[in-house]
């Protein structure tokens, strides 16, 4: 098993709402003119092509926009284990659920501590993470002569999740968190691929929000190493 580790810095131009408006408005009115009916009426196709301004005069609005550069670091997991057997062990490390599924428990008249015990004992897998989707690239880049398999999962823990949350809620930008499993070109393989959520989550300086984002980071990677080990 190979591990590369790529940092990726994130460089964001501080661009206010008005000009962004200003920068698009050219490239909408090109289109629009080419959604017109023949007599000159507008097709309901244009309505979706409008300028942002010209279907909610709101957008105009004066609205504060900030920007902020991090780096975030992408790790790359190289496995002779084939495709099939990584993505059967991740499941098999994984318990299921969806977020409407946490969503009606957490409506139930019940404790913080029964809460957290019925998530344990109805969604949680051995890793400590349950698998909320997934989603087959594989199935449809073939159409356009890509014959590879790739599946990206999207998995969490709201008990984890809540570790970070309660120190920043944008942490729920980046939770639940995220692998792309690919199949080597020559079949004989898996790539893994996942960003550090703790590169993704620590924009600024929190103590507790780094320690729990680590945490985090610890527990996907050992999620990995068990499935792709050969």
């Amino acid at each position: 098993m190979r591990i590369h580790v790529l940092s990726v810095r994130a460089i964001l131009q501080d661009v206010s709402a008005t000009n962004a408006l200003a920068a698009v408005r050219s490239s909408h009115q090109d289109i629009e003119s080419q959604v017109l009916n023949e007599g000159g009426s507008e097709s309901p196709t244009a309505a979706l092509v409008r300028p942002p301004e010209a279907r909610d005069h709101r957008m105009n609005a004066c609205v504060d926009r900030r920007t902020q550069e991090f780096t975030g670091l992408r790790v790359l997991v190289d496995t002779p284990t084939q495709f099939a057997t990584v993505c059967d062990r991740l499941r098999e490390l994984m318990g299921r659920a969806t977020i409407p599924d946490l969503v009606a428990l957490a409506r139930e008249p019940i404790s913080e501590v029964e809460f957290a015990r019925r998530i344990n004992e109805r969604f949680v897998g051995p890793s400590g993470f349950m698998l909320f989707a997934e989603i087959n690239h594989g199935g449809w880049i073939s159409k356009f002569g890509i014959n590879r398999s790739t599946l990206r999962l999207i998995l969490g823990n709201p008990l984890i999740a809540i570790t970070m949350l309660r120190h920043d809620l944008i942490a729920g930008l980046f939770a639940p968190v995220e692998i792309l499993v690919t199949e080597h070109e020559d079949k004989q393989g898996t790539n893994l691929v996942y960003v550090q959520p703790s590169s993704l989550i620590v924009v600024e300086d929190n103590a507790p929000l780094r320690s729990a984002a680590e945490a985090l980071d610890t527990k996907l990677a050992d999620l990995i190493a068990s499935a792709v080990c050969p």
